[in-house]
């Protein structure tokens, strides 16, 4: 099933075990597969139209009122196009509201530079209190809602809408402040987050061809960053490489930049897009374009390997 499938089969189960939960979109709740909701509940799944910042004034509205409000619509216009409201109607306020943007950075395609939005983790990641949250395959989004939904305050959900590779299990155990450890290494740590977890799988098989051994760690939570699984990585490999689907600046990279730098300084090497715009493309066109497949990972692990010394 395609992750947008999957969020609007979870998000009919809690709205049924909870008629706290409210539902909002702008005007694309066909392409983000929340459309079905609103015959369920026509009270609570609700369509504002294009009207992005007044959805995020409605949600803090109606979660002063003790309702917990989830907005949505494509990743750039639930971010940038409404940091304003974030920033003061929702994360100042301190009000209880969830946001969730489909097809982040390169995941837009076709939909070409205007809808990548390879810069959203980083207006998040600059507003107090925000939870950042990007799973990687249909299991983990499952599992993470009602977690999300039972947080108190502001969450970002940065979510691809269609099929995915299968990365978890169904016995997986998710922690939504939890890094995950996917494969065990000694010789480099490589942090990924949404779709670039899978590609840094594959770069793991070509680097255990070439005698390296990696240990691949999903960051699904970007923010507040798990600390402590990072560190232990990092102090038994000594380098590691960062791969997001998003502005090298502001997301991933800087976060665990800004840990590195003061915690414990070693070699870090980066995946992600170059501080350019997006543009019109297929995914792999686009993986290819701005060097994130798994053999452009696995040229930067030699690289920062080569910097240990």
């Amino acid at each position: 099933m395609e992750m947008r499938e999957i969020l609007c089969r979870e998000l009919e189960k809690l709205m049924k075990e909870n008629d706290k939960i409210v539902v909002i979109d702008a005007d694309v709740s066909k392409a983000n597969g929340t459309a079905n909701l609103r015959k369920t509940f026509p009270d609570r799944a609700l369509n504002v139209g294009v009207a992005e910042q007044n959805m995020a004034s409605i949600a803090a509205g109606l979660s002063s009122y003790g309702f917990i409000t989830i907005i949505l619509s494509f990743t750039p216009f639930v971010t940038r196009r409404i940091c304003d409201q974030i920033a003061v109607s929702i994360a100042y306020s301190g009000q209880n509201v969830k946001i969730i943007g489909t097809d982040p950075g390169i995941a837009a395609e076709l939909n070409g530079g205007t809808h990548m939005s390879v810069e959203d983790v980083g207006i998040i990641r600059s507003i107090p209190t925000a939870v950042i949250f990007e799973p990687v395959d249909n299991i983990q989004l499952k599992k993470s809602l009602p977690q999300i939904i039972n947080y108190t305050g502001l969450v970002y959900i940065r979510m691809f809408r269609k099929n995915t590779p299968d990365v978890f299990s169904e016995n997986y155990n998710f922690d939504l402040m939890r890094a995950d450890i996917l494969k065990e290494g000694k010789d480099v740590t490589i942090l990924s987050t949404g779709i670039m977890v899978d590609e840094s799988l594959k770069a793991k098989k070509i680097l255990d061809e070439c005698g390296i051994d990696a240990e691949i760690i999903n960051i699904h939570t970007i923010k507040p960053i798990d600390e402590e699984i990072i560190l232990k990585s990092v102090t038994k490999t000594q380098c590691v490489v960062t791969c997001e689907n998003h502005n090298i600046i502001g997301g991933l990279r800087s976060a665990v930049a800004e840990l590195l730098i003061e915690k414990f300084p070693i070699p870090l090497e980066s995946i992600g897009i170059n501080d350019v715009f997006g543009e019109v493309g297929k995914m792999d066109e686009l993986k290819s374009k701005f060097n994130m497949t798994c053999n452009d990972i696995v040229k930067k692990v030699k690289k920062v390997i080569s910097r240990k010394s």
